[in-house]
């Protein structure tokens, strides 16, 4: 999607340690035209996968996946990071490690908001190494629904998460995938 990378290269930020600050618009603080324009992009890369949910991590992939659920027609939900008081304890869950975050979480969906023979699409802000989506797929599995895709708003494709779950057969979409942040340069994959 020209638009995003435009827009990762106007607001921006590269960090030490290969993260890629996109705040001003995505994950912090949120425009939500440009929003809903990514949102209907994936759902357009999925219209024909009979998609029956849209599930995401919490909580900064949740906007990102809404947008995708609306265009779909779909409901959305989300995978917690921590266990709280009014959390089911029938849950599906994996362990997932955070490349932003620098730790383990065990992710867990209530087994109520996942049934079997649901076709659900994986939605996130980022795609790094690929373990949030690999653990959303294991909860997937486990509950007996089929993960028909995944998609991103940005790839960082240097770490090559993406294209280890594409060769194992996973389709992914991903708005812009970013090759490269060396030395502050952000270079895109020509696709």
């Amino acid at each position: 999607m020209k638009a995003l990378e435009e827009r990762i290269l106007a607001e921006g930020e590269v960090l030490p340690g290969g993260v890629l600050k996109v705040g001003s618009f995505l994950n912090q603080q949120i425009d939500i035209d440009f929003l809903m324009q990514m949102g209907k992009d994936i759902a357009q890369a999925f219209e024909d996968c009979g998609v029956t949910k849209v599930i995401t991590v919490e909580a900064s992939g949740i906007a990102f996946a809404v947008a995708a659920a609306y265009y779909l027609g779909v409901p959305v939900t989300f995978a917690k990071k921590n266990k709280t008081s009014n959390a089911s304890p029938d849950v599906y869950s994996a362990y997932v490690d955070s490349f932003t975050h620098g730790k383990t979480y065990e992710i867990m969906l209530p087994k109520e908001y996942i049934k079997p023979g649901e076709r659900v699409l994986i939605v996130d802000d980022f795609l790094a190494c690929g373990n949030a989506i690999k653990g959303l797929c294991k909860i997937i599995s486990d509950a007996g629904a089929t993960a028909v895709g995944a998609a991103a708003a940005i790839e960082k494709g240097f770490q090559g998460g993406g294209d280890e779950l594409r060769r194992d057969g996973l389709k992914i979409h991903s708005l812009a995938i970013v090759d490269s942040m060396d030395d502050g340069k952000i270079v895109f994959r020509n696709n």
